[in-house]
């Protein structure tokens, strides 16, 4: 019922462990795992750890290996944070048929092991067809910074569906037709 797990890193030698398979388990599909910091206790010592790594079997989903970062209260760790949306049914966007394009499910941060976000919230209230949704617009926990730094990256847009862009586009024809047709008159 135990699984071999390693705790390495700040600038110590790492430690082989065993860890209870079942509860491992349902950590790791319990969601939000790789973001959690845990207190290990080996013996007398105690080491606090983030996961880094785990590997699944490839045919039934075992987990068989776990490796932990040991972190201490100061540690600047690089994590990726999950991306939630807000407010769906009120952008101006999607009420208009437009589709939520979600182009980054989660994002790299750099922050500090001991304030970890579990998530980040994008508000998509004023968000209108065609309108992308940039790192900028949001609202991000202190010291909490993106790793891609040279770039305002694109987190979703709001896509016209392909019906909206044709009948959009077969509008602009017709009135270009008609404003042709008034001038060669």
């Amino acid at each position: 019922g135990k699984i071999p797990a390693v705790i390495y890193g700040d600038k110590q030698a790492p430690v082989s462990i065993a860890i209870d398979r079942n509860e491992i388990t349902k950590r790791i599909f319990g969601g939000g795992f790789m973001t959690t910091t845990f207190t290990v206790e080996v013996g007398k010592d105690k080491y606090m750890v983030l996961p880094k790594d785990y590997q699944l079997d490839p045919v039934r989903d075992f987990v068989m290996h776990v490796d932990f970062l040991r972190i201490s209260e100061k540690s600047m760790v690089t994590v990726a944070v999950p991306v939630h949306f807000i407010n769906e049914d009120k952008c101006p966007g999607i009420k208009l048929g437009g589709v939520l394009n979600i182009v980054r499910h989660e994002v790299e941060f750099n922050c500090p092991a001991n304030a970890i976000p579990e998530s980040i919230t994008v508000d998509l209230i004023s968000a209108g067809l065609g309108d992308s949704l940039h790192i900028s617009a949001v609202k991000l926990p202190a010291n909490v910074t993106p790793v891609i730094t040279d770039r305002d990256f694109t987190i979703a847009t709001i896509a016209a569906p392909a019906g909206l862009k044709s009948d959009s586009a077969e509008a602009e024809e017709t009135v270009a037709e008609e404003a042709e047709g008034e001038t060669e008159e």
